[in-house]
């Protein structure tokens, strides 16, 4: 596989040559069978925070490795090119960080080195039932009583849900369904009483990841686990989820990335009428096709990490990111099960695997549809006034 990245360090580009060796030798001579048997890998979390991945984006001086954005969305993809699973359970979990890391008092940040040395792993819990893709419309309840907090709801499409050591949960604290300023942040451990994990949702892809609904049933949690302000909560939700785009949408382009080589694997290795299939211009501009998808996301993924890094707004890049990536990669793994043929609609090789897991890239963290809206909305705003006249 030809060199994809160029790097200004040489210390990062050692970092993705480790990355990429973990995930060559540890993870994925493990993929296909865990994603069959539908085996959550606790312990490859362990390990990757114990090589220091999982605290890459955060800085030093709370735990973190300090690493730019733009390499860690790097670090995301390698992972996303063996196991998907895994590759957004990283993402996920450095979601989970994202509102103590900047909303944390010192005492509080105290729990942050557990949180990213991979000791605990965490979930991240906006969503519910009724309130997806509009998180103002929650209806999770923190009542103050004294000392503590009392929650009451339930929380929906939790990734790591029953299994997170931890969980970071926005609830309303004031107001009613709608109102964005009634909404506060709480890290609610994994034994709070009352906190109850339904059983996994079967699911189409990512079966290695566990998700799942989450009750709150007069779930008391302490006051000083309260993140930031009271009301601040739908603020925190939305700068994490800037974040958390950018990681999907690395994960998405890894996968098609994956998906890709073992297309042009295939291609190469496989006859008719006497050539390599790779050598039929029909099917070779197919396989040109996908490359350029993959860059395309790539590029994309990576201009809207870099402006993260320079302090830049980004949002409107991460929603863009999150859009390409994700309806690139669907179009990438269905044309790679469509290369390798019948074999590629077999369990023999793992596009169809790829090809049902890029779908759900396409809904988790906003929807594809979601991510237009923010888009187009970012245009309106920010290009008010400024018409332009011809002659």
């Amino acid at each position: 596989m030809p060199a994809r990245r160029t790097f200004r360090s040489a210390e990062h580009a050692e970092l993705i040559e480790l990355v990429r060796s973990i995930a060559a030798k540890d993870l994925a001579p493990r993929a296909a069978g865990a994603e069959a048997e539908e085996a959550f890998p606790r312990d490859v979390f362990h390990l990757l925070g114990e090589v220091g991945i999982l605290g890459l984006p955060y800085p030093e001086d709370i735990g973190g490795a300090g690493v730019p954005y733009e390499v860690y969305v790097q670090v995301l993809e390698e992972i996303g090119a063996v196991w998907a699973s895994v590759a957004v359970g990283v993402s996920v979990h450095a979601l989970s960080c994202f509102a103590l890391a900047t909303r944390g008092t010192p005492e509080q940040l105290s729990r942050l080195p557990e949180m990213l040395g991979g000791e605990l792993l965490g979930a991240y819990s906006l969503s519910e039932p009724h309130a997806g893709s509009d998180p103002a419309a929650m209806a999770t309840t923190a009542r103050r009583d004294g000392d503590d907090y009392v929650l009451n709801g339930c929380k929906a499409w939790v990734t790591h849900g029953g299994t997170a050591d931890y969980y970071t949960i926005m609830a309303r604290t004031s107001g009613t369904a709608g109102d964005r300023d009634g909404i506060s942040c709480f890290l609610v451990p994994a034994g709070t009483p009352g906190l109850i994990a339904d059983p996994p949702e079967k699911k189409m892809g990512l079966t290695g990841s566990t998700t799942a609904a989450l009750r709150l049933d007069d779930a008391r949690v302490s006051a000083e686990r309260r993140l930031g302000a009271e009301g601040d909560g739908l603020k925190i939700a939305l700068a994490a989820l800037d974040a958390g785009r950018l990681g999907i949408a690395s994960v998405a382009t890894g996968l098609a990335q994956g998906a890709l080589d073992t297309a042009v694997s295939y291609a190469q290795e496989r006859h008719t009428f006497g050539r390599r299939i790779i050598d039929h211009q029909g099917l070779s501009f197919m396989l040109a096709d996908m490359e350029a998808a993959v860059v395309a996301a790539r590029a994309t993924t990576l201009h809207a990490a870099r402006l993260k890094d320079a302090g830049l707004p980004y949002s409107r890049e991460a929603s863009i990111a999150k859009l390409v990536a994700t309806d690139n990669a669907m179009k990438v793994t269905t044309d790679a099960v469509q290369v390798l043929g019948g074999a590629g609609y077999t369990k023999d090789f793992p596009v169809e695997r790829y090809m049902r897991e890029a779908k759900v890239m396409q809904i988790f963290e906003g929807t594809n549809q979601i991510q237009r809206l923010i888009i187009g909305r970012h245009l309106d705003r920010d290009n008010r006034g400024s018409i332009a006249t011809i002659g």
